[in-house]
């Protein structure tokens, strides 16, 4: 049986000198594989399909590099950083049609969405087996939030939360966990009612941190702020392909919302330094408990990748040295620029 591929997804910040969000997303783009977000300071990559974990890290490198080159030709720089670290909340909207019709529709909501996310796409033989994983993947998420949290600063300000991104990217309409769903058609039928209610525009704007990816034959989980390296969103990318591999075929847990809610909730606070919640209890325990029964849940498809040692070291590193959000606070609290730990160098 072939492993499922994978490919990634990565919203990076472009920051004037000062570290204000620069506008410059139409100049700095322009190679394939690069798209303009919903506002004029942000710019997306979009890796090929990766078989490995080796050929992904390659591919980011490279793309990562690229991009950064050219902001710096435009006189900015680029950032792996998932909130803007200072300046106005409201953002100049890009001047495509979906992203005009969405600033009409949604006003402040939509011009103040300058955040950015890490999407994880991974192979899957059909919609109604996207539908499955998504149900195995829900207990895993807030786990997945705590590990790549990497917004603590906003506009100036310390927030309290190590994932600032995903307490503001839950305003949305249609985020957050996905709900239990039965079948494809149970997941059809709920788009089908927000889009007729008018919540939403169309099915690209289910934006539930797992879902069918409405233009691909993959699941697309969307639960990450961007990771400030690369390593890190290897690590992310080569966990949700374990989980994937994991899927047993059961219906997966019909988890109490609260309890989930509540999870989401101590994830986006304090990341990987405090406690999280085991969902299937309702039970407060260490976050870095709970990643190490994430790594002993996907133990065997990691060993099956022939990825086990990669994730190990890298997770070693990341309890040792701190994630995005710990190193970012740090900065801010010693005085040694959040922008210049979060810039990619070309």
């Amino acid at each position: 049986m072939s492993l499922p591929s994978m490919g990634v997804e990565e919203e990076l910040l472009l920051v004037s000198a000062a570290g204000e969000p620069l506008p410059r997303s139409k100049a700095v783009a322009g190679d394939p594989g690069v798209e303009l977000e919903l506002t004029r300071a942000q710019v997306e990559i979009n890796t090929p399909v990766c078989g490995t974990a080796d050929e992904l890290h390659d591919h980011l490198h490279r793309m990562r590099s690229k991009l950064a080159a050219s902001a710096a030709e435009q006189g900015g720089r680029l950032c792996a950083i998932a909130v803007p670290p200072s300046g106005h909340a409201e953002q100049l909207v890009t001047k495509k049609e979906r992203y005009l019709q969405m600033a009409a529709r949604y006003g402040l909501l939509a011009r103040e969405q300058g955040v950015c996310g890490c999407h994880v796409h991974i192979d899957v033989p059909d919609k109604e087996a996207a539908i499955r994983v998504s149900n195995h993947l829900r207990p895993w998420l807030p786990t997945l939030l705590a590990l790549t949290a990497n917004s603590p600063i906003y506009l100036g300000s310390d927030t309290g939360f190590a994932s600032w991104r995903s307490i503001m990217w839950s305003r949305w309409p249609c985020s957050g966990p996905p709900p239990y769903f039965e079948s494809a058609a149970h997941y059809d039928a709920l788009v089908a009612m927000q889009i007729a209610s008018g919540s939403i525009m169309d099915e690209g704007m289910v934006y539930w941190d797992v879902r069918p990816s409405s233009h691909l034959p993959t699941v697309e989980v969307r639960i990450s702020d961007v990771p400030l390296t690369i390593d890190e969103t290897v690590l992310l990318a080569t966990l949700i392909r374990a989980l994937v591999m994991t899927y047993d075929g059961s219906p997966g847990p019909k988890l109490e919302p609260e309890v989930l809610r509540a999870a989401y909730w101590l994830a986006a606070r304090d990341g990987i330094e405090g406690n999280g919640l085991d969902v299937l209890h309702a039970e407060p325990l260490p976050m870095t408990q709970l990643i190490d029964r994430l790594i002993n849940h996907v133990g065997d498809a990691l060993q099956e990748l022939g990825d086990t040692d990669r994730v190990e070291d890298t997770l070693q590193r990341l309890i040792a040295e701190g994630n995005g959000a710990v190193k970012q606070r740090k900065a801010f609290r010693e005085g040694d620029g959040v922008v210049a730990l979060t810039e990619v160098r070309p």
